[in-house]
């Protein structure tokens, strides 16, 4: 699908499909519409509820395996790099809860701030996605790429994304108090740039729709994955497929190297069909290295029954 055709779609979501708590909401039906590949758990907003393991072994995965992966699926708009972050070496990884942001207008931000107010909302628009987070969320959100008073957020609007997600946050746009959210421990953000300007002429337009973060496509539930290269987002039916495929590449390269190392075979028989000998030589040294494998080893054997190598 063209990225025209993305974000018009997300666009017409998010005007058309709504609840009764804010009318930037779609409808849980609609959501659930939406990811109907998925077939797990829900949050009560209708989101894929990636589990909690998956998300503690995707830390460990590569962009680059996922990638693959996905590329295979057939999914190829899920990726985007070119990022500004407070760590290098602190990735995010969570379920996504989704907002798009758009230039505002005196008269429809008006509205939405009446309508907000009479749903319970406080404070600026751009706070509005935080009262929905739950712990591993990742606030996501399409700024439409705005810099110079285009902050969603400073440290304070940090420290409470903290402490109601314990997770960091991915905005097409910028943010400011880059000092003051560096002091939040664990804490990451990976944004366009760092500006000093208050957010200005800027309303929430859709609050867990479908959204455009640069060339990739993001749904509500969605397993985000920031890391240094960049950030990709994998579609929550997906998450299990990826995260399993990620690590026994990870354990076959590892197994790899350490035959590279030894001299037992040569870079073209590691890099190749494998041979019976090789694919036995392999579980074997997942016998004497049990602690190498970070799914379960029932899980990986199953896994391995369909594998062509």
């Amino acid at each position: 699908m063209k990225i025209k055709s993305i974000v018009a779609a997300a666009l017409f979501l998010s005007f058309n499909f709504c609840n009764s708590l804010n009318a930037q909401t779609i409808s849980k039906e609609e959501l659930i519409f939406l990811t109907s590949e998925w077939k797990g758990e829900r949050f009560p907003d209708g989101r894929p509820k990636v589990s909690d393991d998956l998300i503690r072994r995707a830390k460990e995965i590569a962009i680059e395996e996922a990638w693959v992966v996905l590329q295979n699926e057939g999914y190829n708009a899920q990726f985007d790099a070119n990022w500004k972050m407070i760590h290098q070496d602190v990735p995010i990884v969570g379920r996504a809860l989704t907002a798009q942001f758009m230039p505002s207008r005196p008269d429809v931000e008006k509205n939405i701030k009446e309508r907000g107010a009479k749903n319970g909302r406080i404070g600026n628009t751009n706070s509005w996605p935080i009262d929905q987070l739950s712990k591993g969320d990742v606030y996501v959100a399409d700024g439409f790429g705005k810099i110079a008073q285009g902050t969603l957020i400073g440290d304070n609007l940090g420290n409470s994304i903290y402490a109601k997600s314990g997770n960091g946050v991915v905005f097409d746009a910028s943010a400011r108090d880059l000092e003051g959210l560096s002091k939040i421990e664990g804490f990451n953000a990976f944004v366009r740039d760092w500006d000093p300007s208050y957010l200005k002429d800027v309303v929430l337009m859709g609050l867990n729709t479908p959204i455009r973060i640069g060339r990739a496509i993001v749904l509500p539930g969605d397993l985000v994955l920031a890391k240094r290269e960049g950030i990709i987002f994998i579609p929550a039916h997906l998450a299990e497929k990826v995260v399993l495929t990620a690590e026994f590449i990870a354990i076959r390269d590892k197994f790899g190297i350490t035959m590279l190392k030894e001299g037992k075979y040569t870079p073209g028989q590691i890099d190749s069909q494998w041979s019976d000998k090789l694919k036995d030589d392999f579980l074997k040294w997942l016998d004497k290295n049990p602690k190498e494998i970070p799914m379960k080893r029932s899980d990986l054997d199953e896994y391995m029954k369909k594998r062509t190598w």
